[in-house]
């Protein structure tokens, strides 16, 4: 197991302890030289794998937990649910390189404090992390106003959020093209399984095929 804990800064407060799940260390490390502005004493734990992760939330306390939602050994969607079992309290920002049209509500709905891309300014990374430690909440400006524009449109749901997370990450799958076959082996599920998954999404959102899901992703910023 990869696990690493060096002194850093956060803040002029007192010592937080920042647990960063990311499967690339160079990610890691730019998260730690951001956040190390102005330097001094802050503690920071780094895992590469859900387990590492769920092993260190365990046995340490953490102030936030800063989660990429695509490790390689399984989705980041399922640790951030994991982490929210485990620790209730612990707050989690998602930083991740998917844009926010794609996993932001489902990241909120499964507990998440905040969402931010990794595209981002460091300064927006800085003000997320500040926000979300200090028990508030971060959306970009851009997300805010989409939010808002939903609320003003009613209660409406795009057809893609009326799917589970497992569903969601079928679809998105089938619309990058790979096959049943691939997309089991990816997931770790039986063909069967996989079949059974997109049935109910077509159903779900009223699509007859393959090619009308992709074009549906494509539109909608779903897949790149």
């Amino acid at each position: 197991m990869y696990t690493h804990i060096s002194p850093r800064k956060l803040s002029s407060e007192r010592m937080k302890r920042v647990l960063i799940v990311d499967d690339h260390e160079v990610a890691r490390e730019g998260v730690k030289k951001i956040l190390d502005d102005p330097p001094g004493a802050a503690v920071f734990g780094e895992a590469a794998t859900g387990p590492e992760a769920l092993e260190l939330a365990r046995k340490q306390a953490w102030d936030l937990a800063i989660l990429d939602l695509s490790l390689r050994d399984r989705s980041g969607m399922e640790v951030l649910k994991e982490l929210k079992r485990l620790l209730p309290g612990l707050p989690v920002l998602i930083l991740s390189m998917h844009g926010e049209e794609r996993y932001a509500r489902r990241a909120f709905k499964a507990g998440a404090a905040g969402y931010i891309t990794k595209d981002s300014p460091r300064a927006a990374l800085v003000e997320a992390v500040h926000k979300v430690i200090e028990g508030g909440r971060y959306v970009s400006p851009g997300l805010a106003e989409k939010l808002v524009t939903d609320l003003q449109r009613g209660n409406d749901r795009a057809p893609h959020e009326t799917l589970s997370d497992r569903e969601f990450e079928v679809m998105r799958l089938i619309a990058s093209g790979k096959t049943v076959t691939e997309i089991a082996e990816v997931l770790s599920l039986s063909d069967k399984t996989i079949s059974t998954y997109r049935a109910r999404i077509l159903e779900k959102t009223g699509m007859k095929n393959n090619a009308e899901l992709t074009r549906y992703a494509l539109q909608n910023k779903l897949v790149d």
